[in-house]
């Protein structure tokens, strides 16, 4: 059955988008799939913010269910499922990179490479189009350059 999606709070353009991306693990989510580009649950659940498995499944549900995530089994092990994300959750890319660069710009502790705040600074919009191509490509998990 599919989820439906959470009641409008308002007509506000950042109110909408935060109904989808605005809690604690969504947009780290949306990280790992586009950024880091996993694919599969078990990736996710590696990542080292350690998402409890329950509110990751809830949180590609979610997703799925805002149409920005499409799931489908695995050719290769059909018990396995495959979790890509939509043009509409990729059109998230130059927000997502630009708070990469507001955090690394006020966090002292930040785990971004400074060559990816770099280059996002001098040129986001080559950095998302490379990003982009990587996911078109189906380049296999990576860290961001």
């Amino acid at each position: 059955m599919r989820k439906k999606l959470p009641p409008r709070r308002s007509d506000c353009p950042i109110s909408y988008a935060l109904d989808f991306v605005g809690d604690k693990w969504t947009l780290i989510v949306l990280r790992d799939l586009i950024i880091l580009r996993k694919r599969y649950f078990q990736e996710f659940l590696d990542s080292e913010e350690k998402i409890a498995s329950n509110i990751l499944a809830g949180r590609l549900k979610q997703l799925e269910a805002a149409g920005m995530v499409t799931r489908q089994n695995d050719p290769e092990q059909a018990r396995r499922v495959i979790y890509r994300p939509t043009d509409k959750a990729v059109n998230l890319l130059p927000a997502m990179l630009e708070l990469v660069r507001w955090s690394a710009t006020y966090d002292p502790q930040t785990a971004a490479p400074p060559a990816m705040v770099k280059r996002i600074a001098e040129d986001r919009d080559a950095m998302a189009a490379d990003i982009r191509a990587a996911l078109a490509a189906g380049a296999p998990p990576g860290k961001p350059s």
